[in-house]
């Protein structure tokens, strides 16, 4: 099933690049960039993105590497401003 018409990238593109990536590096963040990149290709309009991201989803090799999970739940913020929005 073609999933993006503007750079013809099918579901099997997307499975088949996860899985490379998954076997090159089973530490890595597969993200949509790093795929479209992978595919040698670049996204366009953006209207196949929940698509490809379900196709994605889908892919038992997206995972999150278990030494990245949970960074959030260590780190506080607390009362600290964010510096993009100070005035």
């Amino acid at each position: 099933m073609i999933v993006c018409h503007c750079q013809n990238i099918s579901d099997n593109d997307i499975n088949n690049a996860i899985d490379w990536m998954r076997a090159s590096d089973p530490e890595t963040l597969i993200t949509p960039g790093k795929l479209y990149r992978a595919l040698g290709k670049s996204a366009d309009c953006g209207d196949c993105m929940p698509l490809f991201l379900a196709t994605m989803r889908q892919n038992d090799n997206l995972v999150v590497p278990m030494q990245l999970r949970n960074l959030r739940a260590g780190a506080s913020q607390g009362d600290q401003e964010c510096k993009a929005t100070q005035k």
